[in-house]
């Protein structure tokens, strides 16, 4: 069985693996049919670790993924209940937590102490042909969506949490810095939640056009001051939600500094040295409520019901920019660690 495996800061192998064996007791063994490369794949790809957790051994990254059903264990029953059975086609929860701890018990699992992330260190993710899932992180899709599609619904998922956590209502302004794929799910999500105006930056040019295609309603690149012009715009009074998605050093202050007073502030994005960096002064004295969002909660199945009866409001194959095949892992990775070719999302087609 063939797997991509990173063996240290940029040193991804294409390597023959054993097979994972039988599924036992909720479980499953998917095969596995498509595979995104997020950002946080990137940190460990060009880091070896992401956070404070570094990788001390060799790794299979991916956690956005999808795939079909190939053998089921005894009470494989899916993440709405549903008992599961070979040929179908999921889409998995890279998240698996305990289920039964006061994070868990309080409808946080998300926040779970135990939970285990695929791709994260020491779990191996999905860039291979076939794994073992728990059958409760599997959640069916109907044939309108795509392999691709089933595993965009995981950055989906982040997008609709962060969603979440601004509150956003009708008629609120907000600013995004980051436009990438989870940057450009928030602008998305925000114009369908009724938001007005929105506003986003990003330093890549393309990534700015895409911002606009998406619902910006103006979109720009770093080279002119966000904050100034967020400021110009508002006439000092700043927007009611700021969002950041960059993992930009600096960007985390910049969005604060973009909030109303009395704004919200949810910090999306992974800061590549683990450091939040903002004035104290700014969030005190404008009273911001800063949310951190943690991967997501429940959100697969509103996803799934999203791309399914709005595909033209949340067309998730208009992310992708290229494709490889899972023995070209590596030229995939190196393609988006370098923003080469104007690229956005990258699948790696198993």
């Amino acid at each position: 069985m063939l797997a991509a495996r990173l063996y240290g800061p940029r040193d991804i192998r294409i390597e023959e693996t054993p097979p994972p064996g039988e599924p036992e007791r909720g479980e499953i063994l998917l095969t596995v049919k498509a595979v995104g490369i997020c950002g946080s794949d990137l940190h460990t790809y060009l880091d070896g670790r992401i956070g404070n957790t570094s990788v001390n051994s060799p790794l299979i990254l991916g956690h956005e993924f999808g795939g079909v059903v190939a053998a089921v264990g005894p009470e494989a029953l899916d993440g709405n209940g549903a008992p599961l059975r070979p040929g179908q086609r999921v889409a998995v929860d890279p998240a698996t937590p305990c289920w039964h701890c006061e994070m868990c018990d309080a409808g946080h699992p998300n926040l779970c102490r135990r939970l285990h992330f695929c791709g994260l260190w020491p779990d191996d993710g999905a860039l291979r042909e076939q794994m073992i899932v728990s059958a409760r992180s599997c959640f069916p899709i109907p044939d309108a969506i795509s392999d691709a599609g089933a595993a965009l619904l995981e950055p989906l998922g982040v997008a609709l949490h962060a969603i979440d956590l601004g509150k956003l209502k009708l008629a609120r302004s907000v600013a995004v810095l980051g436009c990438g794929p989870i940057g450009l799910l928030i602008i998305r999500l925000a114009r369908l939640s009724g938001a007005n105006p929105i506003y986003a930056f990003d330093c890549f040019p393309w990534r700015v056009e895409k911002a606009k295609a998406w619902g910006a309603t103006a979109a720009w690149t770093v080279d002119e001051d966000p904050v100034e012009r967020i400021h110009d715009l508002t006439g000092g009074r700043g927007v009611d939600v700021a969002y950041e998605a960059a993992w930009a050093d600096h960007s985390i202050a910049q969005a604060a500094e973009m909030a109303r007073l009395g704004g919200r502030l949810v910090l999306v994005g992974i800061p590549s040295d683990d450091e939040i960096r903002m004035k104290h002064s700014t969030a005190r004295r404008k009273g911001l409520t800063i949310m951190m969002a943690r991967r997501m909660k429940h959100t697969y199945p509103r996803a799934i019901q999203l791309v399914t009866e709005a595909p033209d409001k949340v067309d998730l194959e208009g992310l992708i920019s290229h494709r490889f095949p899972l023995s070209q892992a590596n030229k995939a990775f190196a393609l988006n660690a370098e923003y080469g070719d104007a690229v956005h999302k990258v699948i790696v087609d198993i």
